[in-house]
């Protein structure tokens, strides 16, 4: 469907040729003044308006002011024969996009209109991907509804909107970057850039250019000046996963740059002078590191202004149905499959299981799930051995290894099945070793088998 444009000019002759040259091109209306132009605004929605400065009646600053007002407002470009630079501002200040002066060229004016709607478009796109970001980094995106999660988001909620420097401590997969992705979206600084590194994947010479950039020449294959990570996130946040990775020379510049807000790039000894809101994450006791020299006590102090600990998903095993819900519609809509349905004795088996990767190991649970089942219903049979085991915090295991039945609410058979399933599934499908597993004959193994064909996990 091709765009559509508004021109406003009480001309008769100018309307009529610009709509010849434009129509071909376009969806063209015409009006012949400002109250006729007022009407069709709000009757239809324009991509452009393209009017008169000097008209009859109303001027052409009116048609800007009210094209402005509308709820989704169109481009609006002025034309004039008294061009001068005074009405040209004034007309910018309104809100036109640009000016062209009588008579007008029909080559820059399409050059123009291109050039206005690429822009629109732009601006368009910008705004999707910021409201997609506000959905997917506001608290209400952040998935759960236990007393230790509430309690992070409203100490995220109050120090969102400061400059204070925030260290978020917990296990790896717990959610620190959707944390600081967080922090970042509800502040003021939520339209400039957000910065991750993640200082653990970076070797410790590489880093410290990574961060402050370096100056042509400042070391072997400096070809260049390169700006680091600190001057790309200017008037933002930079997220510095891993903090307890980075090396004696990095921390101390580290140290420097919260004291100070400037740095210097290696190589140069001019200060660089930057805004930007530092939140970092560890899965590591810095305060040990302190004690045994690894890492710096006053740089610690620097960072820890606010302590946000992220609890692992065993502490909040009340969110587990609701994350891996959340997953599912997730996996099941990118992936066009109906969601998998989840039967209710998985999820008692699942809130005993101690999640080691947390919720990036739900996530990928979730993933496989649906991706497997295909909109099918989830059981325990198809559950890995691991969440059975004593280890992982499944359900409580005997001497052999082999799962108990006590206090299982389910059927004799139903638990003979899931015990045969899990013995299969931790041996890899050998019967010998699973007969030996449970505690009785290969003999009996198969004959269970033969009954109940579906649990056999071979091939």
């Amino acid at each position: 469907m091709p765009e559509s444009i508004l021109i406003v000019d009480d001309e008769k002759h100018t309307r009529e040729g610009l709509m010849l040259a434009l129509e071909e091109t376009y969806d063209v209306y015409c009006a012949a003044d400002a109250e006729e132009a007022f009407r069709l605004m709000e009757s239809e929605p324009f991509d452009v308006v393209l009017t008169d400065l000097r008209m009859a009646g109303k001027s052409g600053m009116r048609v800007i002011d009210r094209a402005i007002s509308l709820p989704n407002p169109p481009i609006v470009i002025m034309m004039t024969a008294y061009g001068n630079v005074e009405t040209a501002v004034e007309a910018m200040k309104r809100g036109a996009f640009d000016f062209l002066t009588k008579p007008v060229n029909i080559e820059k004016l399409e050059i123009l209109i291109r050039r206005a709607l690429k822009s629109r478009k732009t601006e368009d796109t910008v705004k999707e991907l910021h409201e997609r970001l506000d959905a997917k980094f506001s608290f209400e995106g952040i998935v759960g509804n236990s007393e230790s999660l509430r309690d992070i988001i409203d100490k995220v909620r109050l120090v969102a909107p400061t400059r204070t420097t925030v260290l978020v401590e917990g296990e790896t997969g717990t959610g620190k970057e959707l944390v600081a992705q967080a922090i970042h979206q509800n502040s003021d600084r939520a339209r400039r850039p957000f910065v991750a590194v993640h200082c653990a994947a970076l070797a410790a010479n590489l880093l410290e250019s990574e961060l402050f950039g370096h100056e042509k020449g400042a070391f072997t294959g400096a070809m260049e000046r390169r700006l680091g990570r600190f001057e790309a996130a200017d008037g933002g946040t930079l997220f510095l996963d891993e903090i307890g990775e980075i090396d004696a020379s990095t921390q101390v510049k580290l140290l420097r740059f919260l004291e100070t807000r400037s740095f210097e790039r290696l190589g140069s000894v001019k200060p660089v002078q930057v805004d930007v809101r530092l939140v970092a994450a560890t899965n590591r006791d810095l305060e040990a590191m302190v004690r045994e020299g690894r890492f710096r006590e006053d740089l610690l102090y620097r960072l820890n202004v606010v302590k946000l600990r992220m609890p692992p998903l065993r502490e909040r095993t009340d969110d587990l149905p609701l994350l891996l819900h959340h997953f599912i519609a997730q996996f099941a809509k990118e992936n066009g499959i109906e969601p998998v349905e989840i039967d209710p004795s998985v999820m008692s088996v699942l809130k005993r299981y101690r999640w080691p990767g947390n919720i990036r190991e739900l996530r990928n649970f979730a993933e496989n799930a649906v991706v497997m089942k295909r909109g099918g219903k989830l059981t325990e049979y198809d559950l890995d051995a691991k969440f059975f085991d004593r280890g992982g915090g499944g359900s409580p295991a005997g001497e052999s290894g082999a799962p108990s039945l006590a206090g299982n609410p389910l059927s004799m058979e139903e638990n003979e099945k899931r015990l045969l399933r899990n013995a299969l599934v931790k041996t890899g499908g050998n019967r010998t070793q699973a007969a030996k597993l449970l505690g009785m004959s290969r003999r009996t193994l198969h004959r269970k088998l033969r009954e109940w064909p579906e649990l056999d996990v071979r091939g």
